[in-house]
């Protein structure tokens, strides 16, 4: 995913964020536990700009302050953009505590070659990022979070406070009702069920097709079906075991053109990304493929409209379609030489209360990152029955090999009327060439 790309869909994540945090009157409980510090200190701490987190934050600050007095929280807040480049400069200069930071992703693996590693290893790597291992608040977080997006080289150096899921579909119960349409739950059902909506002259599906990368990024679940290990998918393209134009990619281009050119309703590619969620909403068509941050905006549009939420049915066992991919968020980290480490360590403790992490979710709209937090809005109770099977997905840890061309990338998008292309082979051998171009320059 391009840069760009990325960073719409990121801009797109906090506005989705903050809409669902609308009203919230969540407050931090009490801290709990911990020792005070017997000397006064001045706890650094550093958060990237969202409205939600930093009011809740702010909030957390207070409540924590009063049960450490000698503890004095001075916040700083960047924009996002800025976090990483801010993190770095202040690691650098000893001038920093207790730092924001997003989950790891992107990692350099052994297996590819001439790659910078993204920041977060870079900072590992040069010792700036103290070891959180066995920490005892580290238990509330489930096993999965502190291995994908904390840890490195077998030590944890951070803890993640909430996912984001980008391969559902929103699905229009009245609709499938009134057409005694089976939710489906295989490629097959999905299928039969867009031609009896289309027979019907109900549009199946819709998308942000005018912004681009909504219809990628609506067919990420398809992705998924198909290769359900992300992190071997990669492996597999870089070391030349997988193909873009092998025979099980080929499966996957053949349906993200169906997805693209059939399912998706006349009109789409000039339907603006925020525009969607309240077309769907308005029940002028069934589904609409994309992630867990359109809800509050459905929500928004028609408070009183029924939806639901299933991941994306590519596959013809449906066993394989029980997976939310997707990636995780905001999490904590605390600088390796900071003078305040006692401080530090109490407050990510006093955070990671389960009472403080609830009043956390519920301000800010994640998918919490904590088992025993509950899911207190509509889409936290359709992702529910599959929160176990959460998979971080491609993009978080694809790094293409330098020289790689422009289509290198698994993108539904590529399909007319979205892109140009309409022939999936055709399509599949050219972005395996512009992946090959990139390999052969870094053999």
């Amino acid at each position: 995913m391009s840069k760009r790309i990325f960073t719409i869909i990121s801009l797109f994540l906090t506005f989705a964020i903050l809409l669902g945090a609308c009203g919230s009157s969540a407050e931090p409980a009490a801290p709990t536990g911990g020792e005070k510090p017997a000397e006064k200190v001045t706890l650094r701490v550093l958060v990237h700009q969202n409205p939600p987190m930093v009011a809740f934050m702010e909030s957390f600050n207070k409540t924590f302050q009063e049960k450490y007095p000698n503890i004095t929280v001075d916040m700083s807040v960047v924009n996002a953009n800025d976090l990483s480049t801010v993190s770095q400069t202040r690691l650098s200069a000893n001038d920093i505590d207790v730092l924001d930071i997003f989950g790891f992703a992107n990692g350099a693996q052994p297996y590819m070659k001439m790659v910078e590693p993204p920041n977060w290893q870079q900072l590992i790597d040069a010792g700036l990022l103290l070891d959180l291992t066995g920490q005892d608040f580290l238990k509330n977080y489930d096993d999965n979070t502190i291995n994908d997006a904390g840890s490195y080289n077998g030590k944890v150096y951070s803890i993640n406070l909430g996912r984001v899921i980008y391969s559902g579909v929103y699905y229009n119960k009245q609709l499938l009702e009134q057409y005694k349409i089976v939710v489906p739950t295989t490629w097959t059902e999905l299928v039969a069920a867009c031609e009896t909506l289309k027979t019907n002259g109900i549009p199946c599906m819709t998308a942000g097709g005018k912004d681009g990368w909504p219809i990628f990024v609506g067919a990420y679940g398809l992705l998924g079906a198909i290769y359900p290990d992300q992190a071997a998918l990669v492996k597999g393209l870089w070391e030349g075991t997988i193909k873009w134009n092998d025979e099980k990619s080929l499966e996957m281009w053949t349906k993200m053109q169906v997805y693209a050119r059939d399912m998706m309703e006349e009109g789409a590619s000039g339907i603006a990304g925020d525009a969607a969620p309240g077309r769907f909403a308005s029940g002028a068509v069934a589904m609409f493929p994309g992630g867990s941050w359109y809800a509050p905006a459905i929500e928004a549009a028609q408070p009183a409209f029924d939806w639901g939420y299933i991941p994306f049915p590519a596959s013809d066992k449906a066993d394989d379609n029980k997976y939310w991919f997707g990636k995780y968020d905001q999490g904590w980290a605390i600088a390796a030489n900071t003078p305040n480490k006692d401080a530090a360590l109490v407050y990510l403790k006093e955070f990671s209360d389960p009472a403080n992490y609830q009043a956390f979710v519920d301000a800010v709209g994640f998918i919490p990152t904590q088992p025993s937090a509950k899911l207190n809005t509509k889409i936290g109770g359709e992702i529910a029955p599959f929160l176990a099977n959460f998979r971080v997905g491609y993009e978080q840890y694809w790094i293409a090999p330098k020289g790689a061309g422009q289509f290198a990338n698994p993108w539904a998008s590529y399909f007319k009327p979205f892109g140009t292309d309409d022939d999936p082979k055709v399509l599949a051998d050219k972005v395996q060439a512009d992946l090959q171009a990139g390999l052969d320059a870094v053999k």
